[in-house]
């Protein structure tokens, strides 16, 4: 019997990179887990067909973010397939055009922060009324929140910097009922989001795996493994905190 047997997860942007780590982790925890995706129906099905075939359960779970009604449209479909949730984990999101200050246009700015802010932010608030008491609410924010930042990924940082404060407070207000609140903040992962500028690139490897004292850059996993203790009873003590799960990577 696993950690998290008899709980119930919902992992938004499931179906890949961190999400699917984070999703098939918890699977094989025991939690039944909803696999959240927004237009790539093959990834999710795949990711639930893994934990399935780990022994776990998990059902496919589709709503587009960053537009109108997305947090309605999200629980409309989860309430269709189960009742009840222990375990909220924000993370999906979008690192959007890289450009510095002049060249980030209104559109560009919207579009970040509807998904990577608004999004978790309403998500959260209708997922209340289903969240239980005892139960968990997890944030992906980003290493580059604390003074990592880069010029081009200005607008992408902040929508994560919004994330973290909203972390800390709403885990002052769930705190009554023994929820706890967290955010988990990687660093270089290796991801289909970072193939272009880092698997692609053998120099971009190679200085990304020196930043950090263990030697290697960062796997989806180990962000999944993270985001399992702040899900299980063991993490009961920990809430409003900001994880580094970077490697101990300076930044």
């Amino acid at each position: 019997m696993g950690v998290l047997t008899g709980k119930t997860a919902l992992v938004t942007g499931g179906s890949r990179g961190i999400g699917r780590a984070i999703a098939e982790r918890l699977g094989r925890d025991g939690a039944l887990v909803a696999v959240h995706y927004g237009r790539d129906e093959t990834a999710a099905k795949e990711t639930v067909t893994a934990i399935e075939e780990a022994g776990g359960q998990a059902f496919p779970l589709q709503a587009e973010l960053g537009v109108p009604g997305d947090a309605a449209a999200l629980w409309s479909a989860f309430d269709a397939q189960t009742d009840g949730l222990d375990i909220l984990v924000n993370n999906a999101g979008i690192v959007g055009r890289r450009d510095r200050l002049p060249g980030v246009t209104e559109e560009d700015f919207d579009r970040i922060f509807a998904v990577n802010t608004k999004a978790p932010f309403f998500v959260t608030k209708l997922g209340l009324e289903r969240l239980r008491d005892g139960g968990r609410v997890i944030n992906i924010s980003t290493v580059l929140t604390r003074g990592a930042a880069s010029p081009d990924l200005i607008a992408y940082s902040m929508t994560k910097g919004a994330l973290d404060v909203f972390t800390s407070t709403l885990a002052k207000d769930l705190g009554p009922r023994g929820i706890t609140v967290n955010a988990v903040a990687p660093g270089v992962v290796d991801t289909d989001m970072n193939a272009g500028w880092l698997r692609n690139d053998p120099e971009a490897w190679r200085t990304s795996a020196e930043i950090s004292p263990l030697g290697r850059v960062g796997e989806p996993r180990d962000i999944g493994d993270i985001v399992a203790f702040l899900a299980s009873d063991d993490s009961r003590w920990v809430t409003g905190q900001w994880v580094d799960a970077t490697g101990v990577a300076l930044l």
